[in-house]
C-alpha cells in the first residue's frame, strides 16, 4: 500500500510531533500517533508507517514500542497477516489528558513549594508570585481529578443515550 500524505495531513502529523516533543517525548512518537489519529484504515503496519512518515523501520520499531508502553497505541492483529498492525488505544486520549496534566500540575505545585521553602524568611514580590503559583496548582491538583470524573460520567451517559437510540432504530 503506497500512501502519500496531503499537505494538510503532513502538517497535522508534524504538528502532533512538535507537541509531543514540547512535552518531553520524541517527535517521532508524536508523528506516529498523529498519523494513527487520521489514517485510513485506522490500523497501520510498521512498513506502512515507515513509508508514509518517511522514517526508517528501526525508528518506527522503537517508537511503536514506546507508544505501546505509554498505552497510547495497541497491536491490531489481522488473521493471516505476518506482521502486526497498530492502532490508537481506545483509552489513549483519557490517559494522555489525565496522566499528563495531573503530572504537570503536581510538578509545578512541587516546584512552587520548593521555591517557597527557599524563600521562607523573605517578603518579596518573588515570594508572593510563588505563593500564587503554589495556590493555583494546589487548587488544580485538588479539583482536576473531580473534573475528569465528571467528564467521564457525562461521556458515559452520552454513549448510553446513543446506544439506546441506535437500538430503537
Amino acid at each position: 500500500m503506497s500512501k502519500s500524505l496531503s499537505n494538510e495531513e503532513r502538517s497535522f502529523v508534524e504538528e502532533v510531533g512538535i507537541v509531543f516533543e514540547q512535552t518531553g517525548f520524541p517527535r517521532m512518537a508524536g508523528r506516529v500517533f498523529g498519523w494513527l489519529l487520521i489514517s485510513e484504515p485506522a490500523f497501520q503496519s510498521p512498513s506502512e508507517l515507515a513509508e508514509v512518515l518517511m522514517a526508517s523501520k528501526g525508528s518506527i520499531s522503537t517508537t511503536v514500542r514506546l507508544l505501546i508502553q505509554m498505552e497510547l497505541i495497541e497491536r491490531h492483529i489481522i488473521p493471516g497477516e505476518r506482521h502486526d498492525h497498530f492502532q490508537i488505544n481506545e483509552g489513549a486520549l483519557k490517559r494522555t489528558v489525565q496522566h499528563g496534566l495531573e503530572e504537570e500540575i503536581k510538578l509545578f505545585r512541587s516546584l512552587a513549594q520548593h521555591g517557597l521553602e527557599l524563600m521562607k524568611n523573605e517578603d518579596s514580590a518573588r515570594k508572593r508570585w510563588l505563593e500564587e503559583m503554589h495556590s493555583r496548582y494546589a487548587y488544580l491538583e485538588k479539583y482536576f481529578p473531580t473534573l475528569m470524573e465528571r467528564y467521564e460520567r457525562k461521556q458515559a451517559k452520552l454513549k448510553l443515550k446513543l446506544l439506546l437510540k441506535s437500538n430503537k432504530a
